[in-house]
């Protein structure tokens, strides 16, 4: 007998185990992804870039949490000279469903569609302006942050940065991210 309650305890065990590891693998198999035209730490392409069209790229976020209300994206750059430099800050993307596409080259007004809003990049512009490194700088890491929230935010004003990050505090579901790298050379 007390080797069958043994043997039980380690099918038990064992069991357990097979399934946390399993739960444990799904949850990172459903994690949210961003994807772009480029991938994560390839060169962005110049039509993105200043010295292209200067429009944003195409993103696509898949494996949105079900009780996501929003989306918000930041782009910046932490190996500019001035230390780190913003090209976009977007928020109140509405989901519907598990991805979220947002198309290439979004008008530059503060407000889009269906409620999306855009503040101001480093710049001093609405949108998004693209890597535009100075030249012989060397390779910068373009930072695609994106961000599924529990609700929508309300931000007035000359919205930057800062201001996006403190009003998604406590709102923050899950993030994902995407770098994408750029030089101007001479």
């Amino acid at each position: 007998m007390k080797r069958l309650f043994s043997l039980l305890a380690i099918l038990i065990v064992l069991f357990g185990f097979v399934y946390g590891a399993e739960k444990v693998a799904n949850k990172e198999a459903k994690r949210m992804v961003v994807t772009s035209v480029f991938k994560n730490g390839e060169f962005i392409p110049k039509k993105y870039a200043c010295e292209g069209e200067d429009i944003n790229p195409e993103l696509v976020i898949t494996n949105v949490p079900k009780n996501a209300k929003s989306i918000a994206i930041i782009c910046d750059d932490p190996d500019a000279p001035i230390g780190t430099f913003v090209h976009w800050v977007i928020w109140n993307i509405p989901v519907n469903g598990d991805s979220v596409k947002i198309p290439e080259g979004l008008k530059k007004l503060e407000k889009l569609t269906e409620g999306t809003m855009q503040g101001y990049n480093d710049f001093g512009k609405i949108g998004y302006n693209g890597p535009c490194p100075p030249r012989g700088h060397g390779v910068h890491h373009y930072h695609f942050k994106v961000y599924a929230l529990d609700t929508l935010l309300e931000l007035k004003g000359k919205v930057k940065k800062a201001d996006l990050e403190k009003a998604m505090k406590g709102h923050i579901i899950e993030s994902a991210e995407i770098v994408g790298l750029y030089e101007r050379k001479y």
